[in-house]
């Protein structure tokens, strides 16, 4: 699980910093850094209150909905652009990419988040 941690803590901080150039990146670079920051915290093996992931699936899976049913969100990517392809460029040059694009990455995240949390809930000598 160290190696797990720390591969997704840089994968994060990394994703963090390639907001930059996205239209919104005060929203994204802290959704990037908080699961960076728990993956951190369970790398040196630090508690982590139960909270701190319930936080995470509400805000990113309510978030994750609203990419999915948004007027440019996965089902319209699915539904009416046939799933095309939205990894062959940087630049997100259709809106249903740079959607479908930020559903996957929380989506990513709540599986990190969710691993980590079932792993915690295993080890009953860590604070729940």
């Amino acid at each position: 699980m160290k190696f797990f941690n720390i591969f997704f803590c840089i994968v994060f901080i990394l994703f963090a910093v390639v907001q930059y150039n996205d239209p919104d990146p005060y929203l994204w670079v802290p959704i990037y850094l908080y699961p960076a920051l728990l993956c951190f915290l369970k790398f040196i093996q630090k508690p982590i209150p139960s909270l701190a992931y319930w936080a995470g699936f509400l805000v990113f899976g309510v978030y994750a909905i609203y990419k999915m049913f948004d007027t440019n969100g996965i089902i319209n990517w699915v539904q009416f652009h046939n799933a095309s392809n939205i990894v062959s460029t940087m630049k997100a040059e259709k809106p249903w990419i740079e959607e479908s694009r930020e559903f996957f990455g929380l989506v990513i995240i709540l599986i990190v988040l969710g691993i980590n949390y079932i792993k915690k809930s295993n080890h009953p000598s860590v604070s729940k």
